[in-house]
This record gives structure tokens, C-alpha cells and sequence, in this order.
């Protein structure tokens, strides 16, 4: 592997542990103990995917996933604090696509890392066909990974990509938050009280411009999950 990846994190124990695991596993880090220093190595590298906890003195994480998005849809996994439930909110509103709670396992995050490279490769190598997918409006380019709305473009993260082309391969089909989260992790563990389809599915109304207590886009049919008809 030569994917690289930033691992951002005051902690200086947990962030050589996960730098030691990442790189047992073949991957370049680069990795820092405070934000100014990964929002200067965001300005700087380009990689392939970054880690970074909430709580960084100098910038916090979610000033440094704000300005990652700015420019790059590489994936963003947050690290946050067991009772940080509105920071994992506000993170997953800014663009980030996965977080993990500390204390977690090193081979957890490492797996999650993989999950995350496997489907931002997916839609950034290409496939041997185009697939497109148009529902009143909204296009979804399959191999090229492009959104747009009304011919304009809708700039998604990977995560917001993937929720809407599963809805739209199943137009007129509800999809439950659990079978969304098993297909884009590709994870078993889910429990009810995970609310990041939630948070998601909230981004991308916000950035279609659509209504949330009538959408004409994302429906939400109470108690089963998430449609999109059209």
C-alpha cells in the first residue's frame, strides 16, 4: 500500500499507536500533535485520508475537516469523546464520513480505514462501464463520481455519494438506516441509537437545497427508512 494518510491527535501515546498499526499495515503516515501543524499539512500534502480527533489545541478537528472540504473528498474519520455526541454531529455535518469513539480498539480504526479507502477507491479508479443514474433532475455518475442537481454540481463527500446512488438504484424502494449502514461500511455491528445515516441524509438535503419537512428528493417514511420515487 502507498495510500497516506494524516493522523491528527494531541495524545502522543494514541497517536504513535495508531501510527505503529497504520504502518504495520503498510500505509504512510504523517502525524500531528496539534491543529496548526495538520492544517498546515493539509495545505501542503495531498493524501488519501485523514484521522483526526475533535479536541486539537491550535484548530480544532472540526476546523481542520471544514477546510479539508473546501478543496479534497478524501475520507475523514473523527476520533470523539464517549459523551461527544454533538461533535460527532457537527462532524459528520462538516463532511467527515466515519468517527470512532474513544477509547477504541487499534485494529478497529485500522479497519475502518480500510472500509473507507475501499469504497473512495471504488468511486475514484473507475469501473469498465458508466453508470448513470437520473431521478427529476438529480444525475449520478457512477464512474466519475460527479453529482448534479438541475445541471448544476452537488460537491459530496464519499458517504453522501454513496447514500444517494444506493437510494437511486433503488428508486421507489425504501431503504432501511441499518441496510444503508451495512452497505457503505460494510460493517455488522449497528445499533439504534447510531445516528450518522441520520446526519448524513440531513447534509445532503442541506446541499440539494431541499425541503425537510417536505422533500421532494430524500423521503423519509417514518419507522422503515429512506426513498427516493420520480
Amino acid at each position: 500500500m502507498d495510500e497516506k494518510i494524516l493522523v491528527a491527535d494531541d495524545e502522543i501515546e494514541i497517536a504513535d499507536l495508531v501510527e505503529l498499526y497504520l504502518k504495520n499495515e503498510g500505509f504512510q503516515v504523517q502525524k500531528c500533535y496539534d491543529g496548526t501543524e495538520a492544517l498546515r499539512a493539509v495545505a501542503q500534502e495531498l493524501f488519501d485520508l485523514a484521522v483526526l480527533d475533535i479536541m486539537l489545541p491550535g484548530a480544532s478537528g472540526l476546523e481542520i475537516c471544514r477546510r479539508i472540504r473546501e478543496k479534497h473528498n478524501y475520507p475523514i474519520i473523527m476520533l470523539t469523546a464517549r459523551d461527544g455526541e454533538m461533535d460527532k454531529i457537527n462532524g459528520l455535518t462538516l463532511g467527515a464520513d466515519d468517527y470512532i469513539t474513544k477509547p477504541f480498539l487499534p485494529l478497529e480504526l485500522v479497519a475502518r480505514v480500510k472500509a473507507q479507502l475501499r469504497r473512495y477507491k471504488r468511486y475514484n479508479t473507475g469501473v469498465p462501464q458508466e453508470e448513470i443514474y437520473a431521478v427529476s433532475g438529480l444525475v449520478l455518475n457512477d464512474r466519475t463520481h460527479e453529482c448534479f442537481l438541475n445541471e448544476k454540481t452537488l460537491n459530496l463527500t464519499p458517504t453522501e455519494f454513496s447514500i444517494l446512488r444506493i437510494l437511486c438504484q433503488r428508486r421507489g424502494q425504501v431503504v432501511s438506516a441499518e441496510e444503508l449502514f451495512h452497505l457503505i461500511w460494510e460493517e455488522e455491528y449497528y445499533t439504534k441509537n447510531n445516528n450518522t445515516i441520520t446526519v448524513h441524509i440531513r447534509h445532503l438535503r442541506e446541499k440539494m437545497g431541499d425541503s425537510f419537512e417536505n422533500p421532494r428528493y430524500i423521503k423519509t417514511v417514518w419507522g422503515c427508512g429512506y426513498k427516493i420515487e420520480g
